[in-house]
């Protein structure tokens, strides 16, 4: 559920990670660079999910750590309000101011098992946020730790065991508490349900709605499955080549695509009404990062391809209330109306 109008809990502005490649050799010389995410902007209120999807290598997880100064970003600002109401920049944050606020901003990994200690117990894993940033001890350290198990539907009694005992959902399930357990107010959900059954999934994504809810926690959902996102997320964007191609309201963005790359990923989802198919708009593989081709990255796979496409890089713009897209096509509509 998206909070009432308020002022962000996260502004993002121009965050762009680039990694220099070198060539091999005795003296090694900068070859390219890769983009991995490249001027992403957007704003994140309180309460809210905002998905980002793509395909593999679009810049969703880079974007995602870079967020969270779990990657440092190579330019770009990244505002984050903080429980006393100050407004600090994560991205230009030396560590040592950058560590208090790790209580309030947390991560749900990919793969629930490697994200896992193997070699500490559910209780330590669960425990070890809250005594790095000496917030609990003794009994009410294990107290908390009790009280989290059994609101993501772990038995208490399983906390000294060790990661292997579980299943992949249940695993999940303790990388979730863990990230809760400190009560933060951002959570960066990174592909949480890709690595498990379908079943699960449901199960994972209910609880993180109901913990939503309760907990009153702001969402950077990451996913390439769109019938999840659609299920969980308020606002979407749409990622390709490290850009945001398309930012939407979520209904508006199932109910009339605009980008032509985000029509063909939807075009890609299952339906169970073959009259509510759409039809496939383009193909071929992603962009190579390391030579990105001229103008719009994804003008070699667009049917919709015309002459600006292939020379200049479209900008994100409005195309009327919270909807944006980067794209010529409405750009040159744009321009049209202007001129009438």
């Amino acid at each position: 559920m998206i909070a009432p109008l308020t002022d962000p809990l996260l502004e993002v502005r121009g965050l762009s990670k680039h990694y220099r490649v070198y060539s091999k050799g005795l003296i090694p010389r900068h070859v390219s660079t890769i983009k991995a995410c490249d001027d992403v902007n957007f704003d994140l209120l309180p309460g809210e999910t905002l998905g980002i999807v793509g395909e593999s290598g679009s810049g969703k997880t880079t974007t995602g750590r870079a967020i969270l100064r779990a990657i440092r970003p190579t330019t770009g600002s990244v505002l984050f309000r903080t429980d006393d109401g100050k407004v600090v920049d994560l991205a230009h944050l030396h560590d040592r101011d950058l560590k208090p606020l790790r209580t309030q901003m947390q991560m749900i990994f990919q793969d629930p098992f490697s994200s896992l200690n193997p070699r500490m117990t559910v209780q330590q894993i669960v425990a070890e946020p809250l005594v790095i940033h000496r917030i609990a001890k003794g009994s009410e350290l294990e107290d908390r730790v009790i009280a989290m198990l059994r609101r993501v539907g772990i038995r208490p009694e399983y906390r000294s065991r060790y990661p292997h005992a579980f299943s992949g959902g249940q695993r999940q399930r303790i990388g979730i508490a863990r990230a809760l357990v400190m009560r933060p107010r951002l959570i960066v959900a990174d592909e949480a349900v890709s690595a498990l059954d379908v079943s699960v999934q449901a199960q994972v994504i209910n609880l993180l709605s109901d913990l939503q809810e309760e907990f009153a926690l702001t969402y950077v959902f990451i996913a390439h499955d769109l019938s999840v996102v659609r299920h969980i997320c308020d606002r979407v964007a749409v990622m390709y080549a490290g850009r945001i191609v398309e930012l939407a309201k979520s209904e508006e963005l199932f109910a009339d695509p605009k980008h032509p790359y985000t029509r063909m990923l939807l075009s890609a989802v299952p339906q169970p009404d073959p009259s509510m198919r759409m039809a496939f708009t383009t193909g071929g593989e992603p962009v190579d990062l390391s030579n990105p081709p001229s103008g719009c990255a994804f003008h070699p796979r667009c049917s919709d391809c015309f002459a600006p496409c292939t020379t200049d890089a479209p900008k994100l713009i409005q195309l009327g209330g919270d909807r944006q897209a980067a794209c010529h096509l409405y750009e040159q509509a744009e321009t049209v109306q202007a001129a009438r």
